[in-house]
């Protein structure tokens, strides 16, 4: 059913108060903006971890306590210099490796507790592309599914009290088999029923291998990574897998052009703070990942209790990014006071049939941002060149374990431009997005409202300005809007067309005062 509601608008008013000048809404309000590129990225980083204010309960997070003991790297750089200083000061109980400048070839570095390693300025780790340098596997997760792997570049399993800091560069390589994306993704390369160590891709004897992660501590305690720049990593690039208590802030990703190049990736862990980073990634800037499929479900961990911060994107697809393995959960997130600058989207909210899990309790606020495609995103069906047949909205799938949700998520003070939608939600016939509030944001946007399998949305004290204001609303029911201003880039109201297929036409606020 396609309707025009201008009469209704105008005689109801849902397009109340209004702001002056609502014509040149984004340069009025990027005038006012609070955060500006000086108040973000490694640039504006404090010397120390500053106080969380979370609405959930958070631990103190800071850099852990290492040892008053030194070990720094004399001579030329030399390949395999790192890994035995690192190996002597653990077993000493811990102190601070001092990488100096110079060029340092190298393989997998391990981290042990109670190290530091510290890359002076000049300093540059040069990773080799070839897969011996990072064998033997080790027990790593890959996509939300465990493996034994190659791991990452720098690895860290069962370890505490472990930091990686300075002013120097990681560098993947240039060329050779670690560059290379293997066909696949991991649930159609891995048997999820076999033991996970045999699940073994390690590219020897013609097996499988995939591409390793930029950094990687798994199922660690006080993970600290500070001020380091990673460059040209050959997959996601900071990824804290089983972790609690972990603190990356004032880091530097630059991987654009890199396929999955994802910046920094939360997956199953707890008690994460990311600030004053700055991303320029191929793909997902900031995510938060719990598992995939049936082997996120078997594993059943959450990620929780993390917060974004300060942080500054550029490129990529989500600049915070939930997804879309999702298995384990996801629940307790804040992010703040961030600027996105040219991303696709600027939240993204992913999962897929039958990923499992989901995510609660997500809040995103004081964001500012420039989207190449929509601001807000959530899709949780996918595509069929993916997931087959589970990526067709119908038929409507029974609830299953392994159904995905969306729940109790909003999104504040938003002030930005979009390419595509301000607002685009996808969700499941069987499982909605549920329970989505928008507040206080100013969006100029090409396309307006796309919501399909959509349950109690709010948007509120808000203003739109939008070329194509047509609403379209698929299996949707219970969206309100409360004192939202409507206008067209010309600055007068505009004349919503509504596209309503199995839906309740939304509900109208009272009228501002």
């Amino acid at each position: 059913m396609t309707r025009t509601i201008l009469t209704a608008i105008r005689r109801r008013k849902p397009t109340v108060g209004s702001i002056a000048g609502a014509v040149a809404l984004l340069p009025a309000v990027a005038g006012a903006w609070s955060i500006g590129r000086d108040d973000v990225g490694p640039r504006a980083m404090p010397a120390a971890v500053e106080p969380i204010d979370a609405p959930f309960d958070m631990p103190r997070l800071a850099r852990p306590a290492i040892a008053d003991r030194q070990q720094r790297l004399e001579g030329p750089p030399r390949a395999g210099a790192i890994q035995p200083a690192i190996d002597a000061l653990a077993a000493e109980g811990g102190g601070r490796v001092v990488v100096p400048a110079g060029e340092w070839p190298t393989g997998r570095i391990e981290l042990k507790t109670g190290v530091e390693l510290h890359l002076e300025e000049g300093c540059v780790l040069a990773f080799s592309g070839r897969i011996e340098d990072y064998l033997p596997p080790v027990f790593t997760r890959y996509e939300g599914i465990e493996v034994m792997g190659v791991g990452g570049l720098v690895y860290a399993h069962n370890q505490e009290r472990i930091a990686l800091t300075g002013r120097g560069e990681l560098r993947g390589p240039d060329e050779g088999p670690l560059r290379e994306a293997r066909k696949g993704l991991s649930d159609k390369v891995v048997d999820q029923s076999a033991p996970v160590e045999t699940r073994l891709l390690d590219g020897q004897e013609g097996r499988h291998y995939l591409r390793p992660y930029f950094v990687c501590p798994v199922d660690c305690r006080d993970v600290y990574v500070e001020g380091v720049t990673l460059r040209n990593g050959p997959m996601w690039n900071v990824v804290a897998i089983y972790c609690d208590r972990v603190v990356v802030r004032g880091v530097r990703i630059e991987s654009r052009g890199v396929v999955n190049g994802d910046g920094v990736n939360v997956d199953s862990s707890r008690n994460v703070l990311i600030e004053y980073c700055s991303t320029n990634t191929g793909d997902d800037c900031y995510a938060v990942k719990s598992g995939r499929n049936e082997d996120g479900l078997r594993v059943g961990r959450p990620s929780e209790n993390i917060v974004v911060r300060r942080c500054y994107a550029e490129g990529g697809y989500g600049a915070f990014t939930v997804g879309s393995e999702t298995a384990g959960g996801v629940r307790n997130v804040y992010v703040h006071d961030c600027l996105f600058d040219g991303m696709s989207y600027a939240a993204y909210f992913k999962t897929r049939r039958p990923r499992g899990g989901g995510g609660r309790n997500l809040l995103v606020e004081r964001v500012r941002f420039r989207s190449e495609s929509h601001a807000v995103f959530f899709d949780m069906i996918g595509s069929p060149m993916y997931v087959g047949e589970l990526g067709a909205r119908l038929p409507e799938r029974p609830l299953t374990p392994a159904t995905p949700y969306y729940q109790d998520i909003t999104l504040r003070d938003l002030r930005g431009e979009a390419g595509g939608e301000a607002v685009k939600i996808k969700g499941l016939p069987e499982s909605p997005a549920t329970r989505v509030t928008i507040e206080d944001a100013h969006i100029r946007s090409r396309g307006f409202l796309n919501l399909a399998d959509t349950a109690d949305l709010t948007i509120r004290d808000s203003v739109l300005v939008t070329e194509e204001p047509t609403l379209r609303l698929l299996g949707t029911r219970d969206v309100a809007f409360e004192n939202v201003r409507v206008e067209t880039p010309s600055g007068s109201p505009a004349e919503i067309d509504v596209d309503a297929t199995d839906s309740d036409l939304p509900r109208i606020g009272a009228p501002a005062p």
